[in-house]
């Protein structure tokens, strides 16, 4: 996969990282934690969560995230408002 990532996409991961690490957090979740759930490297998920940082990743990262978090992947794609049914489900 190449690092380089079109600038109409740009947003769209800085934005899916953000969303990312929102519904961590509302999870209580550490990134050492959904890392491990995800079966990345928690360096890898904090360059996806870093604002500042555009870092691409595949769509199995993204189904094993979504799997972590207990979410749909298309869900975690179109979250700039989470609906309260995502917001109240809590690590298990």
């Amino acid at each position: 996969m190449s690092k380089e990532v079109d600038f109409k996409n740009r947003d769209r991961f800085i934005q899916l990282g953000i969303s990312i690490s929102a519904l961590r957090k509302m999870r209580g979740m550490s990134q050492e934690i959904l890392a491990e759930k995800a079966g990345m490297s928690r360096s890898h998920l904090s360059a996806i969560e870093a604002p500042n940082i555009v870092r691409p990743f595949s769509l199995e990262i993204l189904f094993n995230i979504a799997d972590a978090l207990d979410v749909e992947a298309g869900d975690l794609l179109n979250s700039s408002m989470f609906p309260d049914n995502m917001l109240k489900k809590k690590d298990k």
